[in-house]
């Protein structure tokens, strides 16, 4: 058995605790029937009577439990005309012990006289042992409710993760469509030197884009350095056209959030703020923390987004509902993008996510 599997490590948690509070559960029965006996004048060796009694009926409901197990999945009516006749069983073979531990272990005179006496005897087990079966269906149908709502969690988790990893990796073939592109229009204009840059550094960002896990976060500095990756090469495009400026607070650089968030935006920043001016264009990053939200602002100088839900009338959204839906999955309502249209011109887009700062190394931690 396997505990790093989720079904395999419930199992044996669920034995574990069964053991745990099944001998539990029958010393304390022994201790307090010790005790109580003691308390109604009995000698101090009447744990001759207690002992075999309380070791006799963990192993009958030890038994029991496979008997249950498998009638679990019957109906209530016929679970209960089922498992009837193994209780008022078993109640009888403890009631047998107690008899003979009575008799050998106490007063040979205490054993009982007829069927009757017997009965009396059995039927003060039954209840015991019936309580014992409600207290086992109980903890077995709250532990499967338990592991089944974790087992639709674990779904929901692992559908999110792949949605993310898809979002994530459908970056890669959307920017590489346009750099390749940009490297071709080089290459036919004869600028065989700015297109071997290029690829240089697209070959660096590629591998920074490759080796990062779509599922772990980095820091806001982390990701600022591979934007730096891409712009780049983008700036050997457009060399004076394209102007970036940053305003970063210190307090943010060790924020998390999801890798490359931020490229797809910038790139579309670039197509459609940038590329198609003469002038070229300029691109604004700043990031700052408002008390439990981490805010970050792209903003451009171009024509703007025309229908305020970044472009997506023009067909210009790929980027930023990539953005939204990585977002989304990640943190639920605690998320917004926002996209405006500033009265001085250009598109504004204002990312809002909880600011959750990277950890610092623990001293004395190996370097």
């Amino acid at each position: 058995m396997d505990p790093s599997k989720p079904e395999q490590g419930f199992l044996l948690n669920r034995t574990r605790r069964f053991w745990a509070l099944h001998v539990s559960g029958w010393a304390g029965y022994g201790v307090l029937s010790y005790l109580t006996a003691l308390a109604h004048g009995k000698p101090d060796y009447y744990y001759r009577v207690v002992i075999p009694t309380a070791i006799g009926g963990c192993v009958l409901t030890w038994g029991l439990r496979y008997i249950l197990r498998a009638a679990w999945s019957l109906a209530p009516a016929a679970l209960v005309m089922v498992i009837i006749w193994p209780i008022i069983g078993v109640s009888a073979l403890i009631g047998v012990i107690y008899v003979w531990a009575l008799s050998w272990g106490y007063c040979l005179d205490c054993r009982p006289d007829g069927f009757l006496g017997y009965l009396a005897y059995i039927g003060s087990f039954i209840w015991l042992v019936t309580a014992w079966v409600a207290l086992y269906f109980a903890i077995k149908k709250h532990e499967e409710s338990k592991f089944e709502a974790e087992r639709a969690l674990r779904a929901i988790a692992s559908a999110h993760e792949a949605q993310l990893k898809m979002l994530r990796y459908q970056l890669n073939p959307h920017f590489l469509f346009n750099t390749l592109n940009a490297i071709s229009t080089l290459i036919l204009d004869s600028e065989g030197n700015t297109a071997n840059r290029m690829v240089t550094r697209l070959s660096a960002f590629l591998r920074y884009s490759l080796d990062s896990d779509p599922m772990q976060r980095v820091t806001l500095r982390q990701e600022l350095d591979a934007i730096a990756l891409y712009l780049e090469i983008e700036q050997l495009r457009f060399e004076d056209r394209l102007v970036v400026s940053l305003d970063i607070a210190e307090e943010v650089e060790h924020a998390l959030l999801p890798s490359l968030l931020l490229q797809p935006l910038i790139e579309n920043a670039i197509k459609y703020a940038v590329a198609p001016r003469v002038e070229g264009g300029q691109i604004r990053i700043a990031a700052r923390r408002q008390s439990s939200v981490l805010e970050i602002t792209l903003a451009d100088d171009g024509p703007g987004c025309h229908d305020a839900k970044g472009r997506s009338a023009n067909g210009h959204g790929v980027g930023l509902a990539n953005t939204r839906e990585r977002m989304r999955v990640l943190y639920g309502e605690r998320q917004s993008v926002q996209v405006l249209n500033p009265e001085s011109g250009g598109c504004t887009i204002v990312l809002r996510l909880p600011f959750e700062a990277q950890k610092p190394p623990l001293r004395g931690a190996s370097r």
